[in-house]
Formats: C-alpha cells, sequence, structure tokens
C-alpha cells in the first residue's frame, strides 16, 4: 500500500523543518562512531576501575573482544510497574555471558509514580523528573564503556527521558526492556464508579480504599490505557522493543523469555557485529511519525504531546502541535482501551494487541514501512507474535482478524475515522484537546468562566456547591515556570459527576490532565502559559469562553479581552516543601508546552 499523503505530507515537512539540527545531530553520531568501540580508547587504569568489581567476567572486559552491555534501569518498588526489574540484572548478565558477551549495570534513574502524587505537591516534581531521568542516564552512559544499552523503565516520565538520554549517546546501539501489564483487577468502570460516588460523599473512604486496592493490586503496568502503557505502544510502534514484547505480563515464561532475547539482540547490534544499529539512525522522523500515529489510532495519552516533542529534539527532530493534528485527522481510532472503553490494555492484548493493529496500519498505509528498528530494517516483523514452543522463543503471523471488535478493530471499520486529538488555538493561545473519550454534542461547549488558581480551590467550590449552571472551569497558573506542570487528574472525578448532573462543563488550563482523563472536554497544555503572561491571565468570572473541537478554536468572546492586564499569581508556596526548592532553576530555565516543556533539550 502506498504512504498515505497526509503521512507523507507531515514527514516531508518534519524533515525540512528539521533539516539544519538533524544534519547537526547525525554530523556528531557520525563522529562518535567512527571513534570505534568505546572501550579501546580507555586507559588501563580506567578500565581497572570500571571492571573491579565484575570477578568472573573480567577477562572478556579487559580483553575489549566481547560486547559490553550497559544497563540503565529504573527499578523501584514504588512503582508496580518497575518492581519486576529487582531481578532483570542477574538475568541480563546470564544471557550476556551465554551470548559471548557482558553486562553491567550502568546506572539508575529516578521514577516517580504519579498515581502516588497526584493532587499531591510532590507531583510539581513530575515533569521535571522527565529531564532528571535523562540527566541520570547520561551519568550513567558517561563512563564510556559500553557498546550498546538496556533501557529498563515503563511508566509515564521514565521512557521519555530515557529516549533522550538515548538519542543523546545516539552512537550506541539501545533496546529498551519492558515488564509488561500487572494481570487485571475490577473492571475500570467500577473503579470510576465509586471514585465519583465517594466525590459526591455516596461511598465512604474504605469503599473507596478497597476499589482502589483491588484495581491496582500486583507487579506490573496499571492496566488502564494512560501515560505507561502508550509509552509500551510507543516504543514497539517505533521499533525499540522487540516485537511483541509491550503487553505479556511479568513473571510469565513468555516475559523472561522476551527479556533474555533482547539481551541477546543487543549484543547483535554492536559495532563489534555485523549488523550496526546506532539508536541515533532509528529516532529519525518517520519513528516519530510513527509513534503520532499509534497515539492517534490508540486514543493515547496526551502526556505524550510534551513528551514526543522532547524526545525528537534530543535527536534532532522538530515537531510541532500542527503535525499532531494533522496526522490526528488522517489516523482511524481502533482502540477503546479504559478511559476510552470499558476494556484494559490485557484484553487488547488478547484481542490481537499491537501485532494486529500494527498490521492493518501499514495494510492502509499509515505507518512508514520502511523505518529502521532493533529488530531489523522495516516494520514487518511487528505483525508477528512471540510465542513459546517447547520453551523456544519464536515469532508466529499476528491475528488477520481482530478477535473482539468491541476493543480493536480494522482500519477500516475503526470507532471514529479521526484519532481524537485535535490543536487548539485562539485568543486564548494553543494547546489540544482529546476528544476519544468525549461524546460528540458536548465537542463545542460555550459558557462563562470560573477561574481558579489551584485544583483543591475548584474542588472546595464544588463541595461549596457552587458549581450550578453550565461552566467552563479554568485553572490557570499550572504550566512548568509556574509550579512544574501537575498533572490535574484529581479534578477528574469532581468534574465527571457535574457533567452527570446534566451541565455543560469543560477544563480549560496550562497544565496537564492524566492518561486516565476522558469524557469531560479539556483544553490542556495552554501556551503561552499564565505565568509567563499568556492569555489566561487576562480571564476573569463570567467571561464568556468557547471551546469548539470541531473548528479547533479556543476563544474569548468578550470584547476588549486583548487589551487587558494580565493577572499575576502569588507563587512562592510553590516554591518550598516536598523537595520543590531544588528545582527552582528548573522551573526558570523550562520552554514552553509546545515545545516539550524541557530544560535539557
Amino acid at each position: 500500500m502506498p504512504l498515505h499523503p497526509t503521512i507523507a505530507r507531515v514527514t516531508d515537512r518534519i524533515r525540512a523543518r528539521s533539516e539544519a539540527s538533524r544534519g547537526a545531530y547525525l554530523s556528531r553520531v557520525a563522529a562518535a562512531v567512527a571513534q570505534g568501540p568505546a572501550r579501546a580508547h580507555l586507559s588501563c587504569g580506567n578500565q581497572a576501575h570500571a571492571y573491579a568489581a565484575m570477578a568472573a567476567d573480567k577477562p572478556a572486559l579487559s580483553e575489549t573482544r566481547a560486547p559490553n552491555i550497559g544497563i540503565v534501569t529504573a527499578y523501584n518498588d514504588m512503582l508496580s510497574a518497575h518492581q519486576p526489574f529487582e531481578t532483570y540484572p542477574d538475568r541480563i548478565r546470564a544471557t550476556a555471558r551465554r551470548a559471548g558477551a557482558t553486562a553491567q549495570v550502568a546506572g539508575g534513574v529516578p521514577a516517580m509514580c504519579d498515581g502516588v502524587t497526584q493532587g499531591q505537591p510532590g507531583m510539581e516534581l513530575s515533569l521535571f523528573s522527565r529531564d532528571v531521568i535523562a540527566l541520570s542516564a547520561g551519568v550513567a552512559l558517561s563512563h564510556n564503556c559500553f557498546d550498546a544499552a538496556l533501557f529498563l523503565g515503563v511508566c509515564d516520565k521514565i521512557v521519555p527521558g530515557l529516549i533522550m538520554a538515548a538519542a543523546t549517546f545516539g552512537h550506541i546501539p539501545s533496546v529498551f526492556v519492558p515488564a509488561g501489564p500487572m494481570t487485571s483487577g475490577i473492571p475500570n468502570d467500577e473503579k470510576s464508579r465509586v471514585r465519583n460516588a465517594f466525590a459526591e460523599g455516596k461511598a465512604t473512604r474504605a469503599e473507596l480504599m478497597a476499589a482502589e486496592m483491588a484495581s491496582y493490586h500486583g507487579p506490573g503496568t496499571c492496566t488502564f490505557y494512560g501515560t505507561a502503557n502508550t509509552n509500551q505502544m510507543l516504543m514497539e510502534v517505533m521499533g525499540l522493543h522487540l516485537p511483541g514484547a509491550s503487553f505479556v505480563n511479568p513473571g510469565t515464561p513468555l516475559r523472561d523469555a522476551l527479556t533474555e532475547a533482547a539481551v541477546t539482540r543487543a549484543t547483535e547490534i554492536t559495532a563489534l557485529g555485523n549488523d550496526f544499529r546506532p539508536v541515533g539512525e532509528i529516532l529519525d522522523e518517520r519513528a516519530y511519525v510513527n509513534g503520532i500515529v499509534g497515539l492517534m489510532a490508540t486514543g493515547g495519552s496526551t502526556n505524550l504531546v510534551l513528551h514526543l516533542p522532547a524526545m525528537a529534539r534530543a535527536s534532532g527532530v522538530l515537531l510541532d502541535l500542527q503535525d499532531f493534528d494533522d496526522l490526528s485527522q488522517a489516523v482511524p481510532l481502533m482502540a477503546k482501551v479504559y478511559p476510552n472503553g470499558l476494556a484494559d490494555v490485557n484484553h487488547f492484548h488478547a484481542a490481537g494487541g499491537l501485532p494486529f493493529l500494527i498490521g492493518q496500519l501499514l495494510d492502509a498505509g499509515l505507518l512508514h514501512p520502511d523505518a529502521k528498528t532493533v529488530a531489523g530494517d522495516g516494520l514487518a516483523a511487528y505483525r508477528q507474535e512471540p510465542k513459546l514452543t517447547g520453551g523456544r522463543l519464536g515469532w508466529s503471523d499476528g491475528p488477520a482478524t481482530t478477535l473482539n471488535d468491541k476493543i480493536l478493530r480494522p482500519a477500516a471499520d475503526p470507532f471514529q475515522p479521526t484519532g481524537g486529538l485535535t490543536q487548539l488555538s485562539g485568543n486564548l493561545g494553543r494547546g489540544v484537546i482529546k476528544v476519544s473519550a468525549v461524546a460528540p454534542e458536548r465537542h463545542i461547549i460555550e459558557a462563562p468562566t470560573r477561574v481558579f488558581h489551584s485544583q483543591e480551590a475548584v474542588k472546595a467550590a464544588f463541595k461549596a456547591g457552587e458549581f450550578t449552571s453550565d461552566t467552563v472551569v479554568v485553572v490557570r497558573f499550572q504550566g512548568p515556570q509556574a509550579n512544574g506542570m501537575p498533572e490535574l487528574h484529581s479534578l477528574t472525578p469532581t468534574l465527571s459527576v457535574l457533567q452527570d448532573r446534566g451541565l455543560r462543563v469543560a477544563l480549560v488550563t496550562d497544565g496537564r490532565m492524566s492518561g486516565a482523563s476522558g469524557k469531560v472536554p479539556a483544553a490542556i497544555h495552554v501556551s503561552p502559559e499564565a505565568a509567563a503572561g499568556g492569555p489566561l491571565a487576562r480571564l476573569r468570572d463570567g467571561d464568556r469562553v468557547r471551546l469548539d473541537a470541531t473548528t479547533g478554536t479556543l476563544t474569548c468572546l468578550e470584547p476588549g479581552f486583548d487589551n487587558r492586564t494580565p493577572a499575576t499569581a502569588d507563587l512562592s508556596a510553590n516554591a518550598h516543601g516536598i523537595g520543590r526548592e531544588l528545582f527552582e532553576a528548573f522551573r526558570r530555565n523550562v520552554g514552553p508546552a509546545e515545545t516539550g516543556a524541557s530544560v535539557v533539550v
């Protein structure tokens, strides 16, 4: 199938926009590659320090003929998704030895759980943790001892931060190694029902705790289709996982076999082998366009609209919100996974999962089939699914038809013809809205505003019974310069209750909403942010605002709006407590949301 004209046009536009930055990046990668395997340039003293604790691996390391793999791990047991990584290094080292190679833990990176920090001060560090992760991984790889890297990470900011580091060390082949989703707990709609009941005072805290514990109940990624699982989809569609690796549950023989296969593949793609694949060559404009297509086809997390531009900039590729909008208009929504439906990622995987979806997108001309991957040239291998036969790992053709059309549909018969992510622009700035879970009759909301400077103030107004008519809830001074751009996911039950009461409500914010948000229309990432004097700072209570996802506009309808003096806010409370003091330099130097809200790229 020829490449869809919109996919080709957007890719060409990105390529032209990025010509200078991508060219400079590839020149740096080529210069690093030309220096040869890294350890050849280390002194004997350098190497002795690096190998001192490696016991039986010392001879292979000191001879520098066998590949040495650097492991960058985001293990901790605060994150259920990362807890399985505790045992990975031993398995990786043993597998590397069998392949005639060595492996070392190069370093660890921090990994926050947004589920723990939602609605808490610690969430103000969450987005910035992505850049800290990139820096930490950079420190790990700076020892310059590695012929390839394995990146162990899954969740929200971790994978984007690791990609930023991998791209910066683009001369090193890199394979991303997932841990898989936890097994399914209580249905997501039941969890949502209890949350909404608690918000209305109709459920006790004990009932809420019981529901939450039954949902988040074991090792592995949370099973809804939020940012963590969107990351896993991206790593597969962008060719950085082995085919079919994303959604295999932890602690299973297939999961272990895929981890071992990732190690073996990493040894094969080093400069010492015959299939050298530096990750900087994989992370080109085709990979990022494929990633955005996957995001639209699955109704993935809006957080990736922040992360993908930052990831791409690290490899010299410049993305714009218009690219997301244009691709969304061309790509059908093929999956319905909570919060866009009732199914979880295990159900999605069982219905045919990524092998079916990728095959359909390739057949429709919606993915670049020739993109380079860690598995080989082209995406054809990602149509296949891994299986264990007699204890041996192999790949066979994935399903040609969906196994559950209530969860996963072919590209020719999608849930909706577009991906459901729309750019918004107007006199209130530039942002995005995810409408894949929003009822069509709510794609246009026009109502008076209530303006708040914190999510706590919104909840207080709700508890006081102040929302009795249609309202556009504006939560400003939530951008990266103001307070680190925390997710406002804890507002979801409140706004959902108002909507369920029959009110027409919408959220407008320069902050973020979680990948778990959905049914309430939300204009997010609005830029320039209020703390930088952006248009949201000129809004007042009662201003009539129109959010129109059908035309992609976000407008204040009041005469003379553009001539108002922007409001200011006392942001001093955001500067201290729970580690926020340490991130003042980040708030001062962060870039705008539309380019990725990054400090380091």
